[in-house]
């Protein structure tokens, strides 16, 4: 038995996971991957690279990818919350364009899982918010490329109401092309998952 529900989402090879958590006065324990649980859903690539990154309130990350090292990645936050947006960037996907959004509470511990060839991005709702994410491939900052935040072709319903204004972006942040623009050509039928 699994400690972990699979959720399917509407972008196909993305899951919301629910991991069991063991609780007490004490605090708590999980587990945040188990490869036997994980190849059985049938997300079975290797995870080789863990990240963190440490934001305060209202800075926009995103959306990021890897043109030709496309990363499945496993995120999580473990302190704060977020706004969590995924785009399908990938050719012949019926999800194609389409955007999918969740907001991520470190005591709720859900994650999500990222199929390569999406576009992802963050909004950090709270302050000091630490965020984690397992890789499947190594980040090469020659390869990274993003999509925009506002693209008004895909219309992502970021909650701006909820940091008081516009987002904090780095300055290559600001300016990514929008979907019509995008350079890419990920295949649905090798990016699955």
């Amino acid at each position: 038995m699994s400690d972990f529900k699979f959720l399917p989402q509407s972008i196909p090879g993305l899951y919301l996971i629910e991991p069991k958590v063991f609780g007490d006065h004490r605090g708590f324990f999980m587990e945040h991957y188990n490869q036997k649980d994980f190849e059985a859903a049938g997300i079975g690539l290797p995870f080789i690279q863990d990240n963190h990154s440490r934001s305060q309130k209202g800075i926009l990350r995103g959306l990021h990818f890897q043109k030709t090292h496309p990363q499945g990645k496993l995120i999580r936050v473990v302190a704060g919350s977020v706004f969590d947006a995924v785009v399908d960037l990938r050719k012949g996907s019926p999800a194609f364009g389409h955007w999918w959004g969740i907001e991520l509470k470190a005591e709720e511990h859900k994650m999500v899982y990222i199929p390569r060839g999406c576009a992802h991005g963050f909004l950090t709702l709270t302050e000091n918010v630490d965020f984690m994410y397992k890789c499947t491939d190594f980040y090469y900052p020659e390869d990274e490329a993003g999509l925009i935040w506002n693209d008004p072709h895909v219309n992502i319903e970021w909650p701006l109401d909820r940091i008081d204004g516009t987002p904090k972006l780095s300055e290559r942040d600001k300016k990514w092309p929008t979907l019509d623009k995008l350079d890419i050509n990920f295949d649905y039928k090798k990016y699955r998952i």
